[in-house]
């Protein structure tokens, strides 16, 4: 299914969840690109003033993901302003340390935290998505975790999720992010919806291929949040 096939159904799903919401936005809300994979959509997200940027890294079952090396690539064309994001899944102590030596602001964790008794040095964002939701009591306590990533059962296949679901989650003062099939049609109902601190999108505002980040779509999504 092309990214465009991807909109129309998920603006659909949309619609029937939230029929009754008031489409005003909140324009502090923050936004997120994910799954960057080259310099060049390091510079498309300098244009459109984004908050955050995620890269994939140590999950070679993802088209996404990257290379540390690759990575460093990106983080020196991205503005100083851009917070950068290592997404991750389950990784070791070891992959934690590569991620801090390469100056990365953040670690967003699907999946387990790694155990150690030496402190991880950078601010976790930990994701949930539908299936591991119950999860959350688990790490609200935790002082490693700076914030959350709500997110469809298969994060990055730009599947939207029940966003009602995230009204059974505590607020406090760590950051929420929205994730899981938003893309610049659906965006400002999901805010919203959820009223989260900041929007993360993937397939979203990739290519109808797939293939790439879209600067156009990268410009709608942001002016669809910030608006």
């Amino acid at each position: 299914m092309n990214t465009q096939n991807i909109y129309n159904s998920n603006k659909d799903k949309d619609k029937n969840i939230n029929l009754n919401i008031n489409l005003n936005t909140n324009s502090s809300t923050k936004v997120k690109i994910c799954g960057l994979t080259s310099p060049v959509e390091a510079r498309f997200l300098n244009e459109n003033h984004v908050d955050f940027a995620g890269m994939v890294l140590f999950f070679p079952k993802s088209k996404r993901n990257i290379s540390i090396e690759q990575a460093k690539e990106i983080m020196v064309a991205l503005d100083a302003s851009i917070k950068r994001v290592a997404v991750v899944v389950s990784p070791s102590i070891e992959q934690v340390r590569q991620i801090e030596e390469a100056g990365f602001d953040y670690v967003q964790i699907h999946g387990e935290i790694p155990q150690t008794k030496a402190a991880i040095a950078i601010p976790i964002l930990k994701a949930f998505n539908v299936s591991d939701m119950d999860s959350y009591e688990k790490y609200h306590n935790d002082s490693r975790i700076a914030g959350y990533v709500f997110d469809a059962i298969e994060p990055g296949s730009g599947k939207t999720f029940d966003w009602r679901l995230v009204d059974n989650i505590p607020r406090d003062e760590k950051l929420l992010l929205l994730a899981g099939g938003l893309n610049p049609d659906n965006v400002r109902m999901a805010i919203e919806a959820v009223h989260p601190d900041g929007v993360d999108v993937s397939s979203g505002v990739e290519n109808d291929d797939r293939a790439g980040k879209n600067p156009e779509k990268i410009h709608d999504f942001v002016a669809a949040v910030k608006s």
